[in-house]
């Protein structure tokens, strides 16, 4: 199993700062689909999901582009 991964923690503490840009941007340049369907759930769990539209429409977006068959980042 592969260990937990810290960006959604990272991505919360960013949101609890005030800071929804620098969210954002984490989001942007999340590594992978797995990532970005964690930090769903960690907003869920800390009932965050829905405050910032602009961060759920990042994810919604991201998760689209890193699902697409054809489009996916290198490693």
């Amino acid at each position: 199993m592969a260990p937990r991964s810290p960006r959604p923690d990272k991505v919360i503490a960013l949101l609890r700062a005030g800071n929804p840009a620098g969210a954002i941007a984490q989001i942007k340049v999340a590594p992978g689909v797995r990532e970005l369907k964690a930090l769903e759930k960690a907003l869920a769990a800390a009932q965050l999901a829905g405050k910032w539209r602009d961060v759920d429409v990042a994810i919604t977006e991201s998760l689209q582009a890193l699902s697409a068959p054809r489009l996916h980042r290198s490693p």
